[in-house]
């Protein structure tokens, strides 16, 4: 399932103008898009140059003062979202409006600010519906909100920060061998759920990637039929190399992972771009739970941003 990914290098491949037209007129031909083969041509030097931006981005973000980190790193996820974008709409950007964030979030922090509280709220237009209706087939509605919280509980490698600093289990570890993965049956009691509602639910959100094989005393069994590592709703632990599954159910327990970076990344660049003060006030005196959890995303995201990137560009090709 995982395409060998490594670090940056692996994007190797497609820096070949040849072979990078040739990986986009098959993108192409499988949407049955008119003049693939034209069309291809002139975007693959634009996929190139996103790539090769969004590498210098992340080269300097691990470099540079976690003062800075966000900035850098947001703009080096935003360009690896663009190249994104070209594999499945060959005429993105198609008009300013795509330009745009797509996400907003309160410009001046209100006293007493909680950072885990705080909201980003999606915009009708911009980068992030581009990101949601062409890339995952997500219709989303103009105001929906999410807090920072609620992003966080979506990022599996973070379990174990939620339950050191507050005692939450926010993810269970899903064994798999031979195609075959083995949810344990304490899920059902976190979902209230029967097994066949599990089942359906399962089926539902997975696409019907993940069909049921057999109920076992402690497990269920699931085989997968899918080529992808971002198999929704089980989430891949890049650290751990496992895949979890979240005890939180809520509204974005099957959103993409990359949809969820997009969004802390976009608050945090914010945050420190035009809440100076906060920001320095943060990083010196660590105030709270919400140093480690940053700090922590940080780090994570400068490497698994790229990682689930590269697999959804050659899960293109399946």
């Amino acid at each position: 399932m995982n395409h060998s990914y490594t670090d940056f290098h692996s994007f190797l491949p497609f820096f070949s103008a040849s072979d990078t037209q040739s990986y986009l007129k098959n993108c192409y031909q499988k949407l049955s898009i008119d003049q693939a083969e034209q069309k291809s041509y002139e975007n693959s030097y634009p996929f190139i140059y996103y790539l090769e931006h969004a590498q210098i981005y992340y080269q300097q973000a691990v470099q540079s003062p976690l003062l800075i980190q966000p900035i850098l790193l947001f703009y080096g996820f935003t360009h690896l979202i663009k190249a994104c974008l070209l594999t499945t709409d060959p005429y993105y950007p198609g008009n300013t409006s795509m330009l745009a964030h797509g996400v907003s979030t309160r410009k001046r922090k209100k006293q007493q600010y909680e950072f885990f509280q705080d909201e980003v709220k999606f915009q009708k237009n911009g980068l992030l519906s581009c990101m949601l209706e062409n890339l995952f087939n997500i219709k989303h509605s103009e105001g929906d909100k999410a807090t920072m919280c609620e992003l966080f509980q979506q990022i599996p490698e973070l379990h174990k920060l939620f339950i050191q600093l507050e005692g939450k289990h926010t993810y269970i570890k899903v064994p798999i061998q031979q195609h075959t993965f083995s949810f344990p049956k304490k899920i059902l009691d976190a979902f209230h759920m029967t097994e066949n509602r599990f089942i359906d639910f399962l089926h539902t959100e997975s696409s019907n990637s993940l069909l049921f094989k057999a109920s076992l005393s402690d497990c269920l069994l699931f085989d997968y039929h899918d080529s992808n590592i971002c198999l929704l709703p089980v989430k891949y632990n890049l650290e751990e190399q496992n895949f979890y599954f979240s005890l939180l159910r809520g509204k974005f327990l099957c959103y993409p992972e990359m949809i969820t970076h997009y969004l802390l990344l976009y608050n945090l660049s914010m945050i420190s771009r035009y809440e100076t003060e906060w920001w320095s006030e943060l990083l010196k005196t660590m105030p709270n739970k919400d140093y480690p959890f940053i700090v922590q995303f940080l780090k994570l995201t400068a490497k698994k941003g790229p990682f689930l990137v590269y697999q959804f560009l050659f899960n293109r090709l399946c």
